[in-house]
């Protein structure tokens, strides 16, 4: 091995941005946030929550940034996990705060009114409410996003199998709701 490889090998590993936490976590978020960003848009009902979720997302990061798994593929699965995780979180609360409200604890969210134009967005949105997060997730990711279905299987941890099951399942599911409701 010559000297100039044992050099450029050397000043390659000390400019590796995980060794500065804020530089990883700045790096993260110019790699991944537009895409992290549409996916949360399709994954949550009101138009303000993508912004949260995505900001979450990257606190999480910013937190523990040693637990982001180096390489830009296993980053973005990382943080789609991440992502998912967040919603799901999101969802739990807003169930218990309706629920609270239901029961006359506390006062009922305002509705968000959708503009008369996006009448069949409105459906597809109630449609994917329908779903359990992890189809809804596997069916924004293929249908809307274009990932492969062996990319969301790795984006997810699950194999490609469970992908295409949850797949088909989560495309039956919402042809009966959208069904239902013309």
């Amino acid at each position: 091995m010559s000297g100039q490889v044992v050099a450029v090998t050397a000043a390659i590993e000390n400019d590796r941005p995980h060794d500065d936490p804020a530089a990883r976590v700045a790096a993260l978020f110019d790699a991944h946030h537009n895409r992290l960003f549409r996916l949360a848009r399709r994954l949550v009902r009101y138009p303000d929550d993508p912004a949260d979720i995505v900001q979450e997302t990257f606190l999480r990061a910013a937190r523990a940034p040693e637990r982001v798994p180096v390489g830009t593929s296993n980053e973005e699965a990382w943080l789609v996990r991440v992502l998912i995780n967040v919603c799901k979180d999101s969802w739990r609360h807003r169930a218990v705060r309706t629920r609270a409200a239901v029961e006359g604890r506390t006062p009922a969210p305002e509705n968000v009114n959708p503009e008369p134009g996006i009448l069949a967005r409105t459906m597809v949105r109630q449609a994917l409410d329908a779903l359990t997060p992890r189809r809804r997730a596997i069916l924004v990711l293929y249908e809307l996003d274009g990932v492969t279905i062996p990319g969301i299987a790795q984006l997810l941890g699950v194999t490609p199998v469970t992908v295409r099951w949850h797949l088909m399942m989560g495309r039956r599911e919402m042809a009966k709701v959208l069904g239902e409701r013309t």
